[in-house]
């Protein structure tokens, strides 16, 4: 147990300790880089997967995964674009029905996970792909544009000079951190994902875990897509589509959440997010073909995985 702490406290440190070498070597690289400007650019960028992160944690903690977060932020975009463009819906009401879209989603993911049994993978994947037909059912294909004014200023407003993203996603991580750590739910989230059979024997109540779970991620998906809808003010199908889901499963992982449940912490999630917004803006100041940033993407996936992978073969031996 001592080894397993103190490998814990090293990842914990070792996160930031990257993170703060990604932020040397790009400013030494391009001295814009830690421009203030371009700092508060990078936080905006980010807070998307900041926000969907914290679902995908307690997933994750469970030991499962949620592939479907991706299309929901696109199903919110087009439903909610389309509520208040061509239905003349109020943007208040809008908002609350695309977010409540998206919690039912979740739930739909938990139904099929947990009741019918179907593996996660799987499920969420279906749930992926049926919703973004039906996005692109309801937008044609096309982009809605003309959102009501003073909509986006959710997405591209200040409080004094902090980008309002940003504190939206500062808020959700302190949320995501009180509840692992004040609330008898987060104690359920790691004792599900260390061991499912004796989390059951102690009397917890396994399948309304996995629902409840699915259904926060929903949740969250659901409000990073509120944010994106009106950073871009326009709706549009592919906002969230083009593989954003791994991006913020990177996030997770790369934060030092077990891939295999059960172990993880919100700290390293707001660690890992910052290095993926730091590696995508770092990149694109360098001037790095886009295709060479995915393959950036797709290694430090690799390794963050394969990281975790060779820690949990080291305490099983």
């Amino acid at each position: 147990m001592k080894e397993n702490k103190v490998v814990n406290q090293i990842k914990d440190k070792a996160i930031w300790v990257v993170l703060v070498v990604l932020v040397i070597v790009f400013t030494a690289a391009n001295p814009r880089f830690i421009n203030p400007n371009n700092l508060l650019t990078l936080l905006r960028q980010v807070s998307m997967y900041g926000i969907a992160s914290i679902g995908m944690t307690f997933v994750i903690l469970l030991g499962d995964i949620d592939l479907s977060i991706g299309t929901i932020i696109s199903f919110v975009n087009i439903i909610c674009a389309h509520m208040m463009v061509n239905m003349g819906i109020n943007p208040v009401v809008a908002v609350v029905i695309s977010i409540a879209a998206a919690t039912l989603i979740g739930t739909l993911n938990g139904f099929m996970v947990s009741s019918v049994g179907i593996p996660a993978i799987i499920a969420t994947y279906a749930t992926q792909t049926a919703f973004y037909g039906l996005a692109l059912i309801i937008c044609g294909g096309m982009p809605i544009s003309g959102l009501p004014k003073g909509f986006e200023m959710l997405g591209q407003g200040y409080i004094w000079i902090i980008p309002i993203p940003v504190i939206i996603m500062i808020i959700c991580f302190a949320i995501g951190s009180f509840i692992l750590n004040k609330t008898y739910f987060g104690r359920y989230f790691y004792a599900v994902g260390g061991n499912v059979e004796a989390a059951k024997l102690s009397g917890i109540r396994v399948g309304r875990i996995k629902y409840l779970v699915f259904a926060i991620s929903g949740f969250f998906a659901g409000l990073a897509g509120i944010v994106m809808l009106s950073r871009t003010a326009s709706g549009n199908a592919s906002n969230g589509a083009d593989g954003f889901e791994f991006e913020v499963i990177t996030c997770v992982v790369l934060g030092g959440v077990s891939i295999t449940g059960g172990l993880g912490k919100m700290s390293g999630v707001v660690a890992g997010t910052f290095i993926i917004g730091a590696l995508k803006n770092g990149m694109v100041l360098m001037n790095v073909n886009s295709y060479v940033q995915k393959i950036v993407m797709g290694v430090v996936l690799a390794l963050a995985v394969g990281f975790d992978c060779l820690q949990n073969k080291k305490q099983q031996n």
